[in-house]
């Protein structure tokens, strides 16, 4: 039953909105392109055809910038089963902002657990990633883990983190509490 509350908890914060969803240091949404726009679940925008293209197919994995922007803007339009699909095609599965995003999608997509692991990784591999921090701060609020939340606040601050998307973030999420309605 907890479990249910904390999936349908988790899942009813994802969708009130993503203005803050899969970010750097940026709270300014991705500018939507024909990924969001005329491709359907399942298929992106490929420049070089002008088409559509399903994730398999895509060349997006050889431009690590394309992807990510590609990867934000599936998630801010809450694609994350295509952003998910996306990521598992990237070169380097280790690399930290890759394990970020997947701990994302997947913990808005409702697996607690898988998204948190994501995270652990991502701080394994890089522990000045503030984004990482900041995701898992929000985890932590969703889960009730007010403490958990406040600990990863400072860790951000402590990593010259003030100021940022991250921290300002993560402030503004601990200060209203989980159960406000905090857009995640």
């Amino acid at each position: 039953m907890l479990r249910a509350i904390l999936l349908f908890t988790g899942l009813s914060l994802a969708s009130v909105g993503t203005a803050l969803a899969v970010g750097s240091d940026d709270d300014t949404p991705p500018t939507p392109t024909q990924t969001t726009t005329e491709c359907p679940e399942g298929a992106v925008w490929d420049v070089e055809t002008a088409t559509c293209v399903t994730i398999e197919e895509t060349g997006l994995v050889t431009d690590p910038a394309a992807l990510t922007r590609t990867v934000r803007e599936l998630a801010y339009a809450g694609r994350h089963v295509d952003a998910l699909a996306l990521l598992a095609r990237a070169p380097d599965q280790d690399d930290s902002m890759v394990l970020t995003y997947m701990g994302f999608s997947t913990r808005s997509l409702g697996d607690m657990a898988a998204g948190m692991a994501y995270y652990d990784r991502a701080l394994a591999a890089d522990p000045d990633n503030l984004l990482a921090r900041a995701y898992m701060g929000m985890a932590y609020l969703i889960t009730g883990q007010t403490d958990r939340a406040a600990a990863q606040l400072a860790e951000i601050r402590a990593r010259d983190g003030a100021g940022r998307w991250p921290e300002e973030a993560l402030a503004a999420a601990i200060a209203q509490g989980a159960a406000s309605g905090y857009d995640y």
